[in-house]
């Protein structure tokens, strides 16, 4: 059975080295920007947190947003 890895805001800001406040209010950002970033619209619930699964296009996408 193969298990998906999760990557976490926190894993993504310490990775780039990042603040994750300024990340999330990036993220925000970009979630409202459907056109620019349909992944990440289409896959972010409100009230829930910012992960993604390695590999996937919402995880590029988030890498994009942030790296404004």
């Amino acid at each position: 059975m193969a298990t998906t890895e999760i990557i976490t805001l926190k894993q993504l800001c310490a990775e780039l080295k990042l603040d994750p406040r300024e990340c999330r209010e990036r993220l925000r950002a970009a979630v409202r920007d459907a056109k620019k970033f349909p992944e990440l619209a289409k896959t972010h619930k409100s009230r829930t947190p910012w992960q993604w699964v390695k590999g996937s296009a919402g995880e590029k996408e988030a890498r994009t947003a942030v790296a404004k």
